[in-house]
C-alpha cells in the first residue's frame, strides 16, 4: 500500500530538521510527544492542505521578489501580541537565517 501523501510530507519535514522520523499514531496516543515529528529540540505541527491563505499570499510576494532578484519572506503579526512570525520557503531558510545573523551582529 502506498504511503499517504501527508505522511510522506511529515517524513520529508523530519529529514529536513534531522528528526527521528514522524510520530506514529495520533500525537499523544503514541505515548511520547504530541508533535508530528520526533525531534529533541523543536516541536513541529505539520498541516498538508490543498490551500493555505498564508501560502497564497507568499505566492504573490514571490512573483514580486523574483522580479527584484530577492528572496520572498512573509511576516505576520497580531495586534496586541509581541513579536511576529516569519514565513519562508524551506529552500531559502538558510539564506534568510544568515541574513538575520548578519543584522543581529551589526
Amino acid at each position: 500500500m502506498a504511503d499517504k501523501v501527508w505522511k510522506a510530507r511529515e517524513r520529508q519535514v523530519a529529514r529536513y530538521f534531522g528528526a527521528n522520523g514522524r510520530t506514529p499514531l495520533s500525537g499523544g496516543n503514541s505515548g511520547g510527544t504530541r508533535a508530528d515529528i520526533r525531534h529533541d529540540f523543536i516541536f513541529v505541527e505539520h498541516k498538508h492542505r490543498v490551500r493555505h491563505a498564508a501560502i497564497s499570499l507568499w505566492d504573490k510576494v514571490k512573483k514580486l521578489a523574483r522580479k527584484e532578484g530577492k528572496i520572498p519572506v512573509v511576516t505576520l503579526s497580531v495586534k496586541g501580541r509581541p513579536g511576529f512570525w516569519v514565513m519562508v520557503h524551506s529552500d531559502d531558510l538558510t539564506a534568510v537565517a544568515n541574513q538575520r545573523e548578519r543584522a543581529r551582529q551589526q
